[in-house]
């Protein structure tokens, strides 16, 4: 019976879900053109001031950067607003095309060259997302947002609300400073981790806020602040160490592994939180791992192969930009002193020191 209802809800959209899926993509697409714009908007203000990757905030004074960041508000209130009409089944893989917005407007916009394994890398990144999603459990009904409270409060979620916390401390105090400006995957690490907590939390508000439209009042709650006090805290920290994402590494390769991760912990904490696992068979748990792995799979393309043709080598790599057994070595885009963008090899670990 599930199984059946599932197939025929794609044969038949109801007016809330038509108005989801059109908020999830143009979501998708204002999110996806907010780091083209943002990225200009950095550019232009590292070019006269202080730049965010080494901790300046002269962005805040270029009306670009402010553009970019409008557009990405404007996405995440329609993606919010998406939730509110629409499952998680639906709105969550549409997420997925900010990924190919980006990328085409970086190859125009920005000169960034995005070579055809890039390219499958994009595609295998959204594919293995979309199998996690759509072979996701239907979400269990809500009456309060004092339920989704009490989901919250339980062990395991709090064990993995704390772990979060503290890692994202870890990366922020330990690692920024050592690492921050060559490995990208720290910057986008603490940007993904709180984004997990950020999205369980804008879905129980947008859970009461719905409710509340609905006549049955939510805001008296004091569940419902708190909620939406842990959403302001989790995305300043997230728009913070994006921007020095963007303002460090190539676009083409943040906006695919930023989506990758985000997406990874998010549906994590959604499993651990709502137990969705609980309700699944194992076919449909094993299918959502391949997806993962798939997503893997596109997140190391995409890492290795960005700038291939402009970064020949000769001797070590048959394939430029893949890694050998001569080199552990990723190739990372990295700003150059003089803002401009220099080709890196970048370690994905710090190696001991040789003498020649």
């Amino acid at each position: 019976m599930a199984e059946s209802s599932g197939g025929s809800s794609f044969m038949y959209m109801s007016s809330d879900n038509v108005k989801g899926l059109i908020l999830a993509l143009s979501s998708s697409l204002f999110i996806g053109a907010s780091f083209i714009v943002k990225k200009k908007g950095l550019k232009r203000a590292g070019a006269s001031g202080t730049r965010a990757g080494v901790g300046g905030y002269s962005y805040l004074y270029e009306p670009l950067w402010w553009a970019g960041m409008i557009t990405m508000i404007v996405g995440e209130v329609a993606n919010f607003t998406a939730y509110a009409f629409a499952p998680a089944i639906l709105v969550t893989p549409l997420g997925a095309l900010s990924i190919i917005v980006s990328a085409v407007l970086a190859h125009i916009m920005l000169k960034e060259k995005l070579h055809i394994l890039g390219i499958l890398g994009c595609i295998l990144c959204v594919v293995g997302s979309t199998t996690i999603v759509l072979h996701a459990p239907q979400e269990r009904e809500i009456d309060s947002v004092k339920d989704v409270w009490n989901l919250a409060l339980e062990p395991a979620f709090l064990l993995y609300s704390i772990s979060v916390i503290s890692l994202a401390l870890v990366l922020i105090f330990h690692f920024v400073s050592r690492y921050g400006n060559t490995h990208v995957m720290v910057y986008i690490g603490i940007c993904s981790l709180m984004g997990s907590l950020s999205v369980m939390s804008c879905k129980a508000l947008g859970i009461a806020l719905k409710l509340t439209f609905e006549g049955m009042n939510q805001l008296i709650y004091p569940e419902t602040w708190v909620f939406a006090m842990v959403v302001v805290m989790c995305v300043v920290t997230q728009m913070n160490y994006l921007n020095k994402a963007l303002d460090t590494f190539n676009t083409a390769v943040v906006s695919p592994i930023y989506y990758v991760m985000f997406t990874s912990f998010t549906i994590l904490a959604s499993v651990i939180m709502f137990k969705d696992w609980d309700r699944q068979n194992p076919s449909q748990i094993i299918t959502e791992l391949c997806g993962f792995i798939t997503i893997l799979a596109g997140t190391f393309l995409l890492h290795t192969t960005k700038d291939m043709g402009d970064n020949i080598t000769s001797g070590l790599n048959v394939y430029p930009g893949l890694t050998t057994i001569h080199s552990s070595r990723f190739v990372v885009t990295k700003r150059s002193e003089n803002n401009g963008f220099s080709m890196e090899e970048i370690p994905l670990r710090r190696q001991e020191s040789r003498t020649p």
